[in-house]
């Protein structure tokens, strides 16, 4: 596997990091391909320690793999490559934390995992359903790959949380098979539940948060989340079998100001603490 990094997985880890900088089928704002490096930056000047979860990133086993060399013109060539490295990372024992990139990038890190664990539950977290049958003819989009996801899993084993903006159809859709869901304190206790002791896969798509936050983002949306929201979720989250995780749609030169960046690396941060937790 070639990434666009020298990066040398040599040491012992339980959780790999990946960048998949693709925006190949977005449809409002380009700039998601730059998504990783921008996480990775604002990381640099973040504490390592986490207030509310009371733990820190030195006491986690995480490694970072650098970004994967995409072909920006062939969709089912980057999927392909992105499948690929999630695998490999599958087999060294690691629990893969794919950076997006836009959301599609998410379809092949769960497929592999699914593969690897056929009872797998995803829990997505998004402004958008992203349950299309398709957008503008094309299947393999940002806007379905949840749809593309519940075509392995079954709609049953999804779960949404966050979605304010939908087609008609896409409510339908996730209202007859009882996908969504709220951030209310009984609906996360439910959720808890509902999960178990199954494996998880948590994808976050990074506009679940209100753009008052989180500006820096391809399609936001109006009537989001705040920070406090996020983190009342992951304690939530906390003790759930995670066996692979995202963050998606991050669009760092879409906000000036670098706070969009800044939020996107606490995301991370308090997601590898969360599954870290379960595996040293």
């Amino acid at each position: 596997m070639y990434y666009g990094t020298e990066t040398q997985l040599t040491d012992p880890h339980s959780i790999r990091l990946i960048g998949a900088p693709f925006d190949g089928t977005v449809s409002f704002r380009p700039g998601t391909r730059f998504g990783p490096a921008g996480i990775r930056a604002a990381a640099d000047g973040l504490e390592s320690y986490s207030p509310l979860i009371d733990a820190d990133l030195e006491s986690v086993s995480y490694a970072d793999a650098g970004d994967l060399f995409l072909p920006m013109g062939n969709t089912e060539i980057a999927l392909s490559m992105i499948r690929e490295a999630i695998e490999e990372c599958l087999d060294d024992g690691a629990l893969p934390f794919l950076l997006g990139g836009e959301h599609l990038v998410s379809l092949p890190a769960i497929q592999a995992v699914h593969a690897r664990y056929p009872g797998l539950v995803v829990v997505q977290l998004d402004a958008h359903a992203d349950q299309r049958e398709d957008y503008l003819g094309i299947k393999l989009s940002h806007a379905s790959v949840i749809r593309r996801v519940s075509e392995f899993t079954g709609q049953d084993h999804i779960r949404q949380i966050g979605i304010r903006s939908g087609t008609q159809e896409e409510y339908r859709l996730m209202r007859e098979h009882g996908t969504l869901t709220t951030f209310r304190e009984e609906d996360l206790a439910a959720l808890k539940d509902w999960i178990g002791e199954r494996p998880l896969y948590l994808t976050v798509d990074l506009d679940v948060f209100d753009p008052a936050y989180l500006p820096g983002t391809g399609t936001p949306e109006p009537g989001g989340i705040d920070w406090w929201t996020f983190q009342r979720f992951l304690k939530w989250m906390q003790g759930c079998h995670i066996v692979g995780m995202d963050a998606v749609e991050l669009a760092p030169q879409l906000d000036a100001s670098g706070c969009s960046s800044v939020l996107a690396a606490k995301v991370v941060r308090e997601m590898l603490l969360v599954a870290g937790a379960g595996r040293d």
